[in-house]
């Protein structure tokens, strides 16, 4: 049976801690590029599998060496600012879709990306931590990947309501400069543990 009340606070404790997260940088640069939809079915299959992982995992992700968790996520906020700054668009003046706009090719991005960014990430460790403490997997499970559906939607959302106001390539630009930001931080908290 699904408790209302474990759903809601895991909620609201996912969603405010993601929040502020790489997530919904992430989904604002990928829906200025890509259909809005076909992003955010990739990125909610990759939350819901890091979901099932963190119910199933329990507590067990907390063992993690915070050193190596830190030091993986800032090398990987630098490489994605990287790619993000060295990616050449064509044309200035009009941006250009990328060529492959299918559903599967779409999906597939933004589930790597989010599969691979969020692995060992804060909120999959306080799911785990939520699912150990209450004990209803089923309920802590559904909170969380609700909270994070929301913040997704909400990144991809103002990603196209972005597009129509500021150019893309101020868009990315500033996109990697907070993931430089977040990668150096990382790595500082990697390295003072």
């Amino acid at each position: 049976m699904i408790s209302i009340t474990v759903t809601a606070l895991v909620f609201g404790v996912i969603f405010l801690a993601e929040l502020p997260d790489k997530t919904a940088l992430a989904g604002l640069v990928l829906g200025t590029r890509y259909r809005a939809g076909y992003v955010f079915a990739g990125v909610a299959a990759a939350f819901l599998v890091h979901v099932v992982l963190a119910v199933a995992a329990g507590s067990v992700l907390t063992l993690l060496p915070q050193r190596l968790v830190h030091a993986i996520t800032g090398l990987l906020f630098l490489g994605g600012a990287a790619m993000l700054l060295l990616h050449k668009e064509e044309g200035e003046e009009e941006i250009k879709k990328p060529a492959d706009q299918s559903f599967w090719k779409v999906a597939g991005t933004g589930f790597m990306l989010i599969l691979v960014a969020e692995f060992g990430d804060l909120t999959q460790i306080m799911t785990a931590n939520l699912a150990a403490r209450y004990d209803d997997p089923i309920s802590v499970g559904l909170g969380a990947v609700l909270g994070l559906w929301a913040v997704a939607g909400l990144g991809i959302v103002g990603g196209k309501a972005l597009m129509k106001k500021v150019p893309l390539r101020l868009i990315t630009q500033i996109a990697a400069l907070l993931m430089v930001g977040l990668g150096a931080w990382s790595l500082y908290e990697a390295v003072a543990g």
